[in-house]
């Protein structure tokens, strides 16, 4: 892998002394992303409801599998047998002409599974959460007899029941780097512990240094596997809503020798901007950053200002299934009664595929009548609207326009 800046953003309004945003290209051995961009999540080897050429015609350039959910099910042997993530789910990218015949993707960890799966289960606690009371802090851990969650964090690794089957199984730093080589990505991740914005300082270090454990055995199971050199792993800093912590990660992990970073963790919504510049003003500037399971539209321009190159997250997808679509003026139920009788599109600027052919009348006919379609023209608008987004972003760091842009799409967006 190597990455390449095209060019830098120019001061931001706070006037920092050190300028984070830029624009790149990441070139892996199936194709190239252009930076800043979007990643699509394609959890179980797809993008649900959309097949990989409706991903790929609607600008996407590398999607992102989850490693938890393909060791369980086909099973990450399986996937290798295939010949590999891309081409198990005939993921060819863009542009359809490049070299390579399969399309760039990434795995995660099987880390956030930790976190999900663990204290956040059945808890309703999320990734991203606003904390204003003391009081929502975790005052201690639950202990093994009263954890109601699915997985155990132990030194060496995390143990979990299968939500699929309840069986038991086990994975280490070295079994999820193992797993990845086996799923074939361009780009896979450390395994890592990531921790509700709710815990307290002390577990919250106690986790870090965990983390940190683990980065070391991941990067070590890699050498041993990259024989090649066709796979870049990136490292993840954790850390929590602590700036302290937040800059020793950045610090240990940059140490290290990561082909890139992965911010991870979850985040507090009031302070996540500063905790992703804390991060990438220390983590160095010729590696790509990607910020994890993180892409509301406002975070993504948060994101990009504060030195992120790579976005990825479910909410796209998930909205857009759910009837909540993107449009230039904020998010719409498309299911209120007010959308019956509108023949008009989604977004009359939109140049996706729904927009062009589809009026919002007729999405809330198929949503109310429960038609499989519903969930597919939702999911097509909803991720070029992102994906696009990203790519406008990205244009207008190399025309010298990013804060107008900024100021124009959230001056509507957030009415």
């Amino acid at each position: 892998m190597q990455f390449q800046i095209i060019k830098k953003l120019g001061k931001s309004k706070g006037g920092a002394d050190k300028i984070l945003g830029r624009a790149g290209i990441i070139t892996t051995a199936h194709g190239e992303i252009h930076t800043p961009a979007f990643v699509p999540v394609a959890t179980k080897a797809t993008v649900k409801a959309l097949t990989p050429e409706m991903v790929r015609d609607l600008g996407a350039e590398i999607v992102l599998g989850n490693t938890y959910h393909l060791y369980l099910q086909p099973g990450d042997e399986v996937v290798r047998d295939a010949g590999g993530l891309a081409k198990f789910m005939g993921w060819h990218g863009l542009p359809r002409e490049a070299e390579a015949e399969w399309g760039p993707t990434i795995t995660d960890s099987g880390g956030f599974q930790v976190f999900s799966l663990g204290v956040a289960y059945g808890k309703g606690i999320s990734k991203v959460t606003q904390i204003t009371e003391p009081s929502l802090l975790i005052p201690e851990r639950f202990d093994d007899s009263d954890a109601p969650g699915l997985a155990k964090i132990g030194a060496d690794g995390v143990s979990f029941k299968s939500h699929l089957d309840g069986s038991l199984h086990y994975i280490t730093p070295e079994k999820s780097i193992q797993i990845q080589h086996n799923l074939g990505a361009d780009i896979i991740f450390a395994f890592d512990e990531c921790t509700s914005p709710a815990e307290d300082l002390r577990y919250q270090e106690e986790a870090l240094e965990r983390t940190h454990r683990w980065a070391e055995r991941s990067l070590e199971e890699h050498q041993k596997l990259n024989k090649e050199n066709k796979v870049a792993l990136f490292g993840i800093v954790q850390g929590g809503r602590d700036e302290n912590l937040r800059k020793k990660s950045a610090k240990v992990i940059s140490s290290m020798g990561f082909d890139g970073f992965g911010i991870g963790g979850s985040f507090a919504k009031e302070d996540m901007s500063s905790a992703v510049r804390w991060v990438n003003e220390i983590l160095p500037e010729e590696k790509p950053r990607h910020l994890l399971g993180i892409g509301e539209p406002e975070d993504l321009f948060m994101g990009v200002e504060n030195g992120v190159d790579l976005f990825d997250c479910v909410a796209p997808t998930r909205n857009g299934r759910n009837g909540t679509l993107y449009t230039k003026r904020g998010k719409i139920n498309i299911m209120n009664a007010k959308f019956a009788r509108d023949f008009l599109s989604i977004d009359s600027d939109c140049g996706c595929h729904t927009c062009r052919n589809f009026t919002k009348g007729y999405l809330n006919h198929l949503f109310k009548g429960k038609e499989m379609l519903a969930g597919t023209l939702a999911t097509i608008h909803n991720l070029y609207f992102i994906v696009n987004l990203v790519k406008k972003i990205r244009q207008s760091i190399l025309e010298a326009r990013f804060l107008e842009l900024k100021d124009e799409f959230l001056s509507l967006y957030n009415k």
